[in-house]
């Protein structure tokens, strides 16, 4: 049963919003994909080899844990739509400015809560083309408005049939797994707070 079927599209998606354990297990599943496109860069891109991203010591970045979610709850009914321009559907190409968009302002906006808080970001920029104070740059927003694409588009309604599937089938694996990953999560964000952050790399 895939979200995106062309009859009950939104009635399917409307109805997931009622489970919240299969919301956590998306945000956590995002999460987890930056955490492994961060380690990629610095490792292959920029040469530093393995570095555990992020301030908490899991594999999980909460910030990419929240655009997933927003690109997830804003852009489902846009993707569903035939907008068209003569005989060409731009939809896919709107969805594109708009998770760029929805992205640059997640990032601008985290960098601001991480540098009220913790007195710094944990990127910088700044040679990286175009940018602002380090903050954001158009290559890393094209970046991942390529990524929410795949996501949207591949990754999500992969997870949502293997989340939905292992509900149904296995109603007790599920509840298991999820108050799982939940209780590493939260002891991860709470342990964060007491004993610093796993990050020391560049």
């Amino acid at each position: 049963m895939s979200v995106f079927s062309k009859n009950d599209n939104i009635s399917s998606f409307e109805k997931r919003k009622r489970d919240w354990k299969i919301w956590f297990l998306y945000f956590l599943s995002f999460c987890f994909i930056g955490w492994l496109y961060e380690v990629l860069v610095f490792k292959f891109e920029l040469g530093y080899g393995f570095v555990n991203r992020g301030f908490l010591f899991g594999p999980w970045l909460p910030v990419y844990g929240v655009g997933g979610m927003m690109i997830l709850l804003s852009m489902n009914k846009l993707k569903t739509r035939k907008i068209r321009i003569g005989q060409v559907n731009i939809t896919p190409l709107l969805c594109l400015f708009s998770i760029i968009l929805l992205c640059t302002a997640v990032e601008l906006l985290t960098s601001y809560l991480m540098e009220f808080a913790m007195g710094s970001w944990l990127w910088d920029y700044t040679n990286e083309g175009p940018n602002f104070q380090g903050r954001i740059a158009l290559k890393s927003s094209v970046r991942f408005g390529l990524i929410g694409m795949a996501v949207l588009y591949g990754v999500w309604p992969v997870l949502d049939k293997l989340f939905v599937s292992l509900k149904n089938k296995r109603p007790q694996v599920f509840g298991l797994i999820s108050y799982l990953l939940i209780g590493l999560f939260l002891m991860d964000v709470i342990a964060r707070f007491f004993v610093g952050g796993n990050y020391v790399g560049p």
